[in-house]
């Protein structure tokens, strides 16, 4: 008899969490477990590379009646006489409009908004796992009946004493709470002491083959630059310090260095950053590339890859940019350590975009330092697919 599973994320768009969760997926043994994926939001970039095994399930009922337009959302509601949901959504509406909440507030105020429109998952699991923090984690502790249940957590999880008191009610229902790394889960339980004896590590699951081989196929640069080429990847937020990395660049061409610096990514800052660009005259050297399902040839054809993060779970793009032999200038986020081994693998620097500048400046410039980088990448470790050996003695 085959173990049922539920994983619940809220989408398979851009970012670390959604790319370790296809990863792992593309691991399982489907002869032992059935599997059904749960999401919040659907048509991500990742969701073409899901297992043909994989059942992912139809969108909530409110899923799909927040991709209706205000009028027919309300049209909607009258003809089904489902005044709650139009409710619901106009008062997660209201609430948010206030700048500046971060993403275990916003996770908040949508839970108080909709959750009770929200309909409950039918089925009984063996396993349930919530592989992201905030909404899913909600939604698989009060929505979800399954005999275990298991919270990943992929980020540095810092929260303010309201944001700790709501979410500590969900992590109490749960038998197991993963972090992706040892300073997430030393971050983690300086919040939640009291999870110390069911928290424990599963590192993001890196497949050098895979990577290698996607990085010779599809798109990569399509222009006819012959300067150093920067890339960045990362979801266009605060915690990821782009406004570090235009700093960074704006220094870079005050020096008159022959550079591009791409970006792969999209989210809220988008037009903050778009904005700077063109107020800083840096069209011509900070690139918005968007998203890409496949960003490992950007990847191998860059010079430098740079993470300009004031926290990381992992750092997935890091080890991305490793196993293809790039060398990185990174910031000394709380996990950075985890990958970085300081003048050998890359360079680690403040977090300031002086010194991420001068981090650059130094692999350009040192041409002996960056080729001995490139030697030690070649030969270091590559990947880590034995932590599905873990993810299989946590789920039986």
């Amino acid at each position: 008899m085959k173990k049922k599973l539920l994983f619940v994320i809220d989408s398979l768009d851009s970012g670390g969490a959604e790319k370790s969760l296809v990863t792992l997926l593309s691991f399982l043994d489907y002869s032992r477990y059935s599997v059904d994926l749960m999401m919040f939001g659907h048509g991500g970039v990742f969701e073409e590379f899901v297992p043909k095994e994989v059942n992912i399930l139809r969108p909530l009922k409110y899923t799909m009646f927040t991709t209706l337009n205000v009028n027919k959302a309300f049209v909607y509601s009258i003809k089904g006489f489902n005044l709650r949901m139009l409710f619901a959504r106009l008062n997660y509406s209201i609430r948010i409009r206030r700048k500046g909440y971060g993403n275990s507030q916003i996770a908040r105020i949508f839970w108080e908004s909709v959750s009770n429109v929200i309909e409950s998952n039918p089925k009984v699991y063996d396993i349930a796992i919530s592989y992201a923090q905030g909404v899913p984690t909600f939604f698989v502790a009060e929505k979800v009946k399954s005999k275990i249940k298991i919270a990943w957590v992929n980020t540095s999880y810092k929260l303010n004493e309201q944001e700790k008191k709501f979410q500590k009610k969900y992590y109490d229902q749960y038998n197991k709470i993963i972090t992706v790394s040892q300073s997430a889960q030393e971050i983690f339980l300086e919040t939640f002491p009291i999870y110390t004896m069911k928290t424990d590590i599963i590192y993001d699951i890196n497949n050098p083959d895979f990577i290698s081989k996607m990085a010779n196929v599809g798109q990569s640069y399509d222009d006819s630059f012959n300067g150093i080429r920067l890339l960045t990847i990362g979801r266009f937020d605060e915690g990821k310090g782009y406004d570090i990395a235009l700093e960074a660049c704006k220094i870079l061409k005050e020096k008159g260095i022959n550079f591009r610096w791409y970006a792969l990514g999209k989210g809220p800052l988008k037009e903050k950053i778009e904005k700077y660009i063109k107020e800083n005259n840096l069209c011509e050297n900070f690139i918005l590339l968007g998203i890409k399902a496949n960003p490992y040839p950007f990847i191998k054809n860059s010079d430098i890859y740079v993470q300009t993060s004031r926290f990381e779970g992992f750092g997935l793009a890091i080890a991305e940019a490793r196993m293809l032999n790039i060398p990185v200038v990174a910031t000394r986020f709380d996990a950075v350590y985890n990958q970085m081994v300081e003048g050998k693998n890359g360079l680690v620097v403040d977090m300031e975009a002086g010194a991420v500048c001068e981090g650059i400046l130094q692999l350009i410039n040192d041409v002996e330092l960056r080729d001995e980088i490139i030697e030690y990448l070649h030969a270091e470790k590559k990947g880590n697919v034995e932590e599905i050996n873990k993810f299989y003695q946590l789920i039986g």
